[in-house]
């Protein structure tokens, strides 16, 4: 099966509409893991739906003209990266509504849970502008997280996926949780 996943893939990066269509129906479990995984995150009363976050994914993701996928873990890790995009937009969306359409408030109540990785408990919003900044300074530890964390793929695979080392992955990882600590631990202001 993972062959014809990859046929699969290739073939819709080469945006085959036909193989696209076949494809969500194999991975579509896998991505609902992902889509569960990345929503127990959230604070209970989020309105968006894992069901949902994976439709919008999969549409966001095939979409694209040149997803440049290289496999299974690029995909899962696009797919990752998608739905976070998609959280953070809903999440905007939702405190601009409690906020009177945007206008300067208060800090989100909407938290993102990563004490499982050593972390505090942290405004989604923060989490995010903080894996922009690990993105602008350390793209490739960035991508570590997000295949990781968001999307759950293994230390083998996300090597497998970055043509580097297991070995590599687990310093980037370990890395990236201390920088991530580090920049979400400090005082605002």
């Amino acid at each position: 099966m993972a062959r014809d996943v990859t046929q699969l893939l290739e073939d819709a990066s080469r945006g085959e509409a036909r193989a696209a269509e076949e494809l969500l129906p194999i991975v579509y479990d896998e991505l609902r893991r992902v889509a569960a995984a990345q929503m127990a995150h959230l604070r209970p009363g989020q309105t968006l739906q894992p069901t949902a976050l994976v439709h919008d994914a999969y549409l966001k993701l095939v979409r694209n003209s040149d997803p440049g996928w290289s496999g299974r873990a690029h995909f899962f890790g696009a797919a990752a990266q998608a739905m976070r995009e998609l959280i953070i937009d809903h999440v905007r969306r939702k405190a601009a509504h409690k906020r009177g359409g945007g206008q300067p408030g208060e800090a989100l109540e909407a938290a993102f849970e990563v004490a499982a990785n050593g972390l505090p408990t942290e405004d989604v919003l923060a989490v995010d502008a903080a894996l922009k900044q690990l993105e602008a300074e350390h793209p490739r530890k960035a991508q570590v997280v997000l295949m990781r964390y968001f999307g759950g793929l293994s230390e083998e695979e996300i090597a497998q996926a970055l043509g580097v080392t297991t070995r590599t992955i687990e310093r980037e990882w370990r890395f990236a949780r201390a920088w991530l600590h580090e920049r979400l631990s400090a005082p605002a202001g």
